[in-house]
């Protein structure tokens, strides 16, 4: 059973997010935290946390919905037929993610690129590649490979690279607690595996337009 129903966009006067959720499986999740709160010392009784075991329950929801999501349909839906074959690339996606280890966020930008073979994809729908791995329980090396091999599979294109740059909580918050240290995973496939490919992506990726 799906966690979560949907995550719905409404224009009105603005913008505004409906947020659905399967109630059964949020009163599951937030009947647990009581006990959770109590062993940390806290009283869950108190006026700030009488609502909390439903809005962690609710945010966890959300945080993972990438379950939900079945990435290859994402592409599926905006693939087209044309002869374009030079590199395209999208940087500086918005990357949020847990970390399975700790379910701490962890979060910074990925840049991808794929050489297209006849087809080529929207170009939203890449940054909702993405998040449909990021938002689960994750590690930034598998994080990587899955959105490479994905676009890779789905698309059939000459080549895929990703470069994802992140900061992790578990490494800021608690442990080591380095609150300026980054993490880079790269990922390559086909064209990009050649030298010359490879190091005009990471020029593009790093050049700035202004």
């Amino acid at each position: 059973m799906s966690n979560l129903t949907s995550f719905d966009n409404e224009e009105q006067d603005g913008y505004i997010k409906i947020d659905q959720y399967n109630e059964q499986s949020v009163k599951q999740v937030a009947s647990y935290y009581p006990a959770i709160l109590k062993s940390l010392g806290e009283d869950p009784e108190r006026e700030g946390l009488i609502k909390t075991p439903e809005r962690v329950a609710k945010a966890l929801h959300f945080l993972t919905h990438g379950y939900d999501i079945d990435a290859a349909n994402v592409l599926r839906s905006a693939m087209f037929e044309e002869e374009y074959s030079q590199m395209v690339v999208v940087k500086d996606i918005e990357v949020y993610s847990l970390c399975e280890h700790h379910m701490l966020p962890f979060f910074g930008k990925a840049h991808i690129a794929y050489i297209p073979d006849g087809r080529i994809v929207g170009l939203s729908k890449i940054p909702r590649v993405v998040d449909a791995f990021a938002r689960r329980l994750q590690v930034q090396e598998r994080l990587t490979n899955q959105i490479r091999d994905c676009i890779q599979e789905t698309l059939n294109p000459a080549g895929v690279a990703i470069v994802m740059e992140c900061k992790h909580m578990c490494m800021a918050m608690r442990g080591v607690q380095k609150q300026n240290s980054v993490t880079t995973t790269s990922a390559f496939t086909g064209a990009f595996e050649n030298d010359v490919t490879r190091s005009e992506f990471l020029r593009l990726i790093t050049a700035s337009l202004a």
